[in-house]
């Protein structure tokens, strides 16, 4: 099989290099002349809710383009009046930012890492925790995907459709499960077009060239509604070669990445229906070690159906009703040259469902103050298949859970609420264990394996305070005791796994990770000053995590203690401290010329230790950053410093020290808007400079960190029309 990425499964027989025909209409797309169709006298619907169940984007009429700061949209919005931080990116930053992945798009955020493992893969890690603690989802549902259970696994949302990303925190998270412990990473876009899709039609067009890599991407996007149906429809690809760091090329680097969405919405007088079809592929070479030298790669597809939709109701005591829905096939293939011969070393199969329904009460008055309240249940189940190489590492497993939760909002003035959230949920995992003899050596004597199933009913609640300061600023206390059940690997994992170069070994008898954990924040969405502090304190009882056993093994456990191929691992619960501080602050400093002229700032920091003695693993270092920005007249410019200081708080014998780096980012944009026949046009060109000092980036959170650099200096063109 040649190296290449073999589109026409779904899109017919164009190839990569004919994306260009994308830029081509980014510039030509300005000329174009669409009719805007009658209104009708249909009314809109307005989606609310109490704050603690929505993320920003649903608080207002904002998740269709007005942005919660004052400060110009091409800066990262904040959000204020939430209980727990809340971080933003929106549209106008994810059309400037290079970015393969939601990895690389998140990881530069205060608190936010990734996982580095490849171009392809770079899974966000939140306040140093990865993997099944940090949920990733699109538009409610999850990504419903394999890559919490392996660093080489992708995940299946591609930035180009996304038209926005929050990164939740705290309490709120309660609303989408024990997985997300650790922080919720929410792509928001219009696949499902939402009641507030305008009448007539609308379109997208967005190009881009990265120099470090030769790549080239592009996307188009086209939606609209007549009457009561809305509809929407996008397309998507990208290719990218090996990419260059300051000591050359990184082998068996590149990306071949595709998809396409179609979806449409009813909407009637008290709500609307919605569902929507997708389809990903990416083809993605696995950089570092035997993986570069086997020309590893992973060949991930994936279709996925979703469906949402709301009702508001008469009921004296339901305001409104919504349910989310998503079901999806996935499967990867892991293919690798053995002897010259492209083989398939390992396949992962998933298919998974998952469903929320949600009703929002009418608001009370109380003796204490105004009480809102919101009820929901939640159900999912996972099948995962496995063969070759992936059953090796995981036998076939399945898993289960059904959920309720409540969250009630209690105004006790016009400046202080306070807030009270539960979740108890049901799971349940089935799979194959193995018994490994205490020292993960082979005696001689053949491994047992018996079916368990395990059953967990974790329980979490949360509470905070949010009062309102003097100048708009706004203070926050939040507590919550969440616990999490053990996923299918890390209780049955049993093998090796050829794209990450480990041996990984299960514990069938753990028991439920529980964590409490406190937060104070302060923040300021609007004036001059804008800013976003927290600092948190969580410990966790039982905490699960991967454990570098210091044997090397072989594809086989026999080999183990022989053979030198891979690192074993062990999954292994040990009691845990984290605590940490983020900060991220703007400041408009003097108008100059048409625009405005300020500096920002930001600044993260975590300490994860076991409370027994030693170290937490692939902690991300503390990073300090700045720069200057200036915007106005539709120009858009800033030059930003992010420095991550070395990590040399390590856990001995499991890790190595990591050097600092300097990340130097500069970019200018100008954005042109003007009419046509009365029909809107808006153009925005610009170039992002990344790396520029090309310096040395290895990410500590990585595996593979000593063999795999980050890319070195490079530069993006895009432009993005919309008509």
């Amino acid at each position: 099989m040649q190296d290449r990425f073999r589109a026409s499964r779904l899109f017919g027989t164009m190839h990569c290099n004919d994306i260009s025909w994308l830029g081509i209409a980014v510039l030509s797309s300005s000329v174009f002349t669409v009719p805007v169709m009658a209104q009708t006298a249909l009314p809109e619907i307005t989606v609310t809710a109490p704050s603690p169940i929505l993320p920003p984007s649903q608080l207002n009429a904002a998740s269709t383009g007005t942005e919660q700061s004052t400060a110009n949209s091409d800066l990262r919005p904040i959000a204020a009046d939430v209980f727990a931080p809340v971080t933003v990116i929106t549209a106008n930053e994810l059309e400037r930012q290079p970015a393969a992945n939601i990895g690389d798009l998140t990881m530069s955020t205060p608190g936010v890492s990734g996982s580095g493992f490849a171009a392809g893969a770079n899974r966000p890690i939140i306040r140093g925790v990865d993997n099944a603690r940090v949920r990733i989802q699109e538009n409610g549902i999850g990504a419903m995907d394999v890559s919490d259970i392996g660093e080489d696994h992708g995940v299946p949302i591609d930035p180009l459709a996304a038209q926005r990303i929050e990164i939740i925190r705290g309490p709120a998270t309660l609303r989408w499960g024990s997985q997300a412990i650790g922080g919720v990473v929410s792509v928001e876009n219009n696949r499902i077009p939402s009641p507030n899709t305008p009448q007539g039609f609308r379109g997208e067009i967005r190009g881009g060239l990265t120099t470090v890599d030769n790549g080239n991407e592009g996307a188009i996007t086209i939606e609209g509604r007549d009457g009561p149906v809305a509809f929407h429809a996008d397309f998507y690809k990208r290719f990218a070669g090996d990419y260059i760091t300051p000591r050359g090329r990184q082998a068996n680097s590149a990306i071949h990445m595709q998809g396409a969405s179609v979806g449409a919405s009813y909407i009637f007088q008290n709500g609307y229906i919605g569902a929507a079809v997708s389809h990903f592929e990416s083809f993605y070479h696995v950089p570092g070690g035997e993986a570069a030298d086997n020309r590893v790669r992973i060949d991930l597809r994936q279709t996925r159906l979703t469906s949402k939709g709301e009702v508001r109701t008469d009921s004296a005591y339901i305001d409104t009703v919504r349910f989310w829905f998503g079901a999806v096939n996935y499967k990867h293939d892991e293919r690798a040259f053995d002897a010259g011969i492209d083989t398939v070393k390992g396949t992962f199969r998933n298919r998974e469902m998952e469903g929320r329904v949600e009703a929002q009460l009418r608001p009370v008055e109380t003796s204490l103050g105004r009480w809102n309240s919101a009820v929901g249940i939640q159900f999912g189940k996972q099948k995962i298949g496995t063969a070759g190489e992936g059953a090796g590492l995981l036998s076939p497993a399945d898993a289960s859970r059904v959920a309720a939760y409540i969250f009630n909002e209690l105004h006790l003035s016009n400046r202080l609420r306070f807030e009270l959230a539960g979740r108890v949920e049901g799971a349940r995992v089935g799979g194959t264990a193995v018994t490994f003899p205490t020292n993960l050596l082979p005696d001689g004597n053949p491994l047992p394996e018996t079916q368990r199933t395990r059953n967990f009913l974790p329980v979490s609640v949360s509470a905070g305070f949010l009062y309102e300061l003097q100048h708009n600023v706004f203070a926050s206390i939040t507590a919550q005791a969440v616990q999490r059940a053990p996923t299918a690997l890390e209780l049955f994992a049993r093998g090796p796994h050829e794209a990450s170069g480990t041996f990984e070994i299960g514990n069938p008898n753990m028991r439920v990770e529980s964590a409490q954990s406190i937060e104070f924040g302060l923040r300021r969405a609007v004036g001059a000053w804008r800013f976003d502090a927290s600092v948190f304190h969580t410990r966790y009882n039982g905490y699960i995590a991967k454990r570098l056993t210091g044997n090397l093994c072989g594809e086989e456990f026999d080999d183990c203690g022989v053979e030198t191929e891979l690192r074993q691992v062990e999954f292994a619960q040990r009691d845990a401290t984290f605590t940490g501080a983020e900060l991220l602050t703007q400041f408009d400093i003097l108008p100059i010329g048409v625009g405005m002229f300020g500096i920002e700032a930001q600044a993260d920091i975590v300490r994860a230790r076991y409370t027994d003695g030693g170290v937490v693993p692939r902690i991300p270092p503390a990073r300090l950053g700045g720069g200057v920005f200036w915007y106005g007249g539709g120009w858009f410019a800033r030059v930003n410093l992010l420095h991550a200081f070395a990590q040399n708080r390590i856990a001995i014998g499991e890790e190595t020290r990591t050097p600092g780096y300097n990340l130097l980012n500069a970019e200018l944009s100008y954005r042109h808007k003007w009419d046509v026949l009365g029909a809107k046009r808006e153009l925005t060109v610009g170039v992002k400079g990344t790396n520029l000092l090309n310096d040395d980036i290895r990410l500590h959170s990585s595996f593979k960190k000593d063999e795999v650099l980050q890319p070195g200096r490079g530069a993006r063109l895009f432009a993005t029309v919309r008509f």
